[in-house]
């Protein structure tokens, strides 16, 4: 204890020390102490060094150093009595170390550019534990949390939440084993209470919902559907055949009563992540390169300005005089930001005047006249009736309005609701709220078109916010829809983390006015890529060959364009958990796919690149990472100048609304790794690892699930195959389009080791 005390004694001391000294002048030069400023040395480039230096703001460096920036092992003091003691890599925490929060709370484990991520146990100040995974400061992966309270959860987390499989014990005796989601239980579940009482059933939003069974120690038990608010509680009760059981139990008891001990508890919020306290590096040595040409410049700014700028970039404040400055530094003006303050969206914007704007206005009519009507209450048990291709609802649109429809400015039309019953459900199974759904489709804000058709020949827009994508479709596909719509519903419940298309709506606007009487059939859909990052690449993969490219030079690829097969230059790299989830639902959606004979679908990825600098005029960073055999060589090696990453992190830090959605094919982090392929070889679909890697936000999802093996594709079969390889092309007979696809996918996705 005595050694502890003296031990804090003597940093305190040399953080008093230290705060003098970043108080002076910097001309000024440390004679009275063997403690030096930042930038007082001039270290050997390439050179690791051990130092001792008093930083701005009062903080204190002691250990191995580097170009200018802590790297390898060391220690970081900060005046409020924050620690850091572990491995660094170029100014980031990097690899394993410890983190001490002043009110006595701390990390042990591994960290990734300053992040919490990969195994590790927090100990809290009021005495929460977490032993497991972290990605990004969240738990996410397999974990034990043992509460203050008491209570302990043993299971799997996603985005800092419980999700997925797992057991609660609370610390009266009861506890839960089953499944969760977004920190309450929610899917199929065990609830265990210490008094004997038992339920075996559905759950929602930690409740009981849908089927369910519970019993007593006395034997009596109570089977059927269960409902919050009792509207739809239908069930029947087999007493005990004791005496003393009462006939009337009524099962409203177990939510009333039962569960009131069973609230799970929140746990303990981190006071400052350790990633948020990561210096400005970049800025000092921003100031430190541009003392020759600024000399003038610098004598005239007090020490006090440029503590501000440190302060203020290690605190989230994003100044916009700081990347001036980094601008001004000539090593950086090759590079431009990736992250933009605005960024051109996608499409056209429908306006007046354009060739479907009343088709727009037709739909967003349409659009809240289904979704703002009436309905009875929502179960997730639907009956077959739901699902009748006959079940549709014709509405009349006349211009000057009707009874149950406004009046408009469009031309008279009809419009056809296909099983809307299904498809309001369906919406509710994936948590898309009816009045933003109605307003991001209906709102003052117009719809977009993509540039132009596929080979389809259908179009497809994009709602404003772009979490809507409309697409316009044959009469074909949308049979298929509703043939395998059944199927799809059963198998989307029963996955959440399904990768395949989400689709929202199937309708039909029948234009009256005129001879053609033109109809036009369109599906709403989840947009992939509803995203404040900009998505820097686009591939749409099949796992066939022949026509599988775009045929542009690599100097007309933008952001917009979405690259194939052949032109894949990547192996894509999840962490075992999310690798392993993948893999199960790969193989599920394609076991799904082929049961219901659908072909010819793609999975769609889009990555963004999170290095901060990209070189004109691709948007793509160039930097290259190796891999390095030391524990710390996973980090992202981007040479040069470092400023504007250090701003690009902290707004990415304190954006955490992306991170508590992460999900599978989601805003999930991965690396890529870059590959080479054989010139002219297309039977090597995936190139060679090259041992460049990058960091990146990850989306993708399997689309174009509409095409069965219909005649038409047959005979396509059969006249290609005559022609080509009968292996490269993309119409074969859906069991080999099956084995095929995941064949081809499970050698682009690996697990990342």
């Amino acid at each position: 204890m005595s050694k502890k005390l003296g031990f804090r004694k003597a940093l305190e001391s040399i953080l008093k020390k230290s705060q003098v000294a970043a108080k002076k002048k910097a001309i000024s030069i440390f004679t009275a102490m063997s403690v030096a400023h930042v930038d007082d040395e001039e270290p050997i480039p390439g050179e690791v060094c051990h130092v001792e230096k008093a930083l701005p703001k009062g903080e204190f460096y002691i250990g191995q150093w580097s170009g200018n920036l802590p790297h390898g092992d060391g220690k970081y003091l900060w005046p409020d009595g924050c620690m850091y003691v572990g491995e660094w890599f170029k100014g980031k925490m990097m690899g394993n170390g410890k983190f001490c929060w002043s009110s006595g709370a701390t990390y042990d484990g591994e960290f990734k550019s300053g992040y919490m991520d990969g195994n590790g146990t927090y100990s809290g100040f009021s005495g929460d534990t977490y032993k497991g995974s972290w990605v990004m400061n969240l738990k996410q992966g397999e974990g034990i949390h043992s509460y203050a309270n008491g209570d302990r959860y043993e299971g799997e987390w996603c985005g800092g939440s419980q999700d997925g499989r797992g057991k609660y014990l609370w610390k009266n005796g009861n506890n839960y084993v089953g499944e969760w989601k977004n920190g309450m239980m929610n899917g199929n579940g065990t609830m265990v209470w210490s008094n004997g009482n038992r339920y075996d059933g559905s759950w929602e939003d930690g409740f009981p919902k849908g089927n369910g069974t519970f019993r007593r120690p006395d034997g009596s038990c109570y089977v059927g559907m269960w409902s919050r608010d009792g509207k739809d509680q239908n069930g029947t009760y087999y007493p005990s055949g004791s005496l003393t059981d009462s006939l009337d139990w009524d099962p409203q008891r177990v939510l009333s009563e039962d569960l009131k001990d069973c609230t799970i508890c929140p746990g303990e919020k981190v006071s400052i992540l350790p990633s948020q306290k990561i210096p400005n590096w970049s800025a000092m040595a921003v100031k430190k390169e541009g003392k020759g040409r600024r000399l003038s410049k610098l004598h005239s700014r007090s020490r006090s300005s440029d503590v501000y700028d440190v302060l203020a970039a290690s605190e989230g404040w994003v100044e916009d005089r700081a990347v001036r400055a980094l601008h001004e530094n000539s090593n950086t003006r090759m590079f431009r930001p990736l992250f933009k303050k605005t960024v051109k969206k996608q499409g056209q914007t429908i306006s007046k005047g354009h060739k479907n704007y009343g088709l727009m206005l037709n739909l967003q009519l349409g659009i809240r006249h289904s979704v703002g009507r009436p309905g009875p209450a929502i179960s997730l048990d639907l009956k077959p009736s739901a699902f009748d291709p006959k079940e549709k609802v014709w509405t009349k649109f006349p211009p000057e309005g009707s009874k149950h429809t406004p009046p408009h400015q469009s031309y008279d039309f009809k419009w056809k609701d296909y099983c809307p019953l299904v498809f309001r459900t369906l919406r509710k199974l994936f948590n898309v709220d009816a009045a933003d759904y109605m307003l991001s489709i209906c709102g003052n804000d117009a719809l977009r078109e993509l540039s132009s058709p596929g080979k389809s020949g259908m179009f497809f827009y994009l709602t404003n916010d772009d979490r809507y994508m409309i697409k316009t479709m044959k009469k074909a596909e949308g049979k298929v829809l509703i043939r395998m719509l059944p199927a799809y519903y059963n198998h989307v419940r029963s996955f959440p983390n399904t990768l395949v298309t989400k689709f929202y709506g199937l309708h039909c606007v029948k234009q009256l006015a005129g001879s053609a009487q033109k109809k036009v059939r369109f599906v709403i859909m989840e947009n992939l890529f509803c995203t404040h990052y900009v998505i820097h690449r686009r591939f749409d993969l099949k796992g066939s060959s022949h026509g599988r490219t775009t045929c542009k030079p690599e100097s007309e690829v933008d952001t917009t364009t979405t690259l194939k097969d052949l032109d894949l230059n990547y192996i894509f790299r999840l962490q075992k958990l999310w690798f392993q989830e993948f893999c199960r639902q790969v193989d599920r959606d394609c076991d799904f796919l082929e049961q219901e004979r659908i072909m010819d679908y793609s999975l769609l990825i889009g990555f963004h690149f999170r290095e901060a600098f990209s070189p004109c005029p691709s948007d793509v960073p160039s930097q290259k990472t190796k891999e390095n055999s030391n524990s710390i060589s996973r980090a992202n090696r981007v040479n040069g100048s470092k400023g504007l990453h250090v701003l690009y992190v902290t707004i990415f830090q304190y954006d955490s609304c992306r991170w508590s959605s992460i999900r599978l094919g989601i805003n999930m982090p991965a690396r890529v790794e870059k590959t080479v392929r054989k010139m002219d070889c297309e039977a090597q679909l995936v190139g060679e690892p090259t041992g460049e890697f990058y960091d990146v936000i990850l989306f993708f999802g399997i689309i174009d699930i509409l095409q069965d093996y219909d005649i038409t594709k047959k005979l396509e079969h059969a006249y290609k195959s005559m022609q080509y390889d009968p292996t490269s092309i993309s119409a074969v007979d859906p069991k080999q389009y099956s084995k095929r696809f995941r064949d081809f996918i499970f050698k682009v996705f690996v697990e990342d080791t």
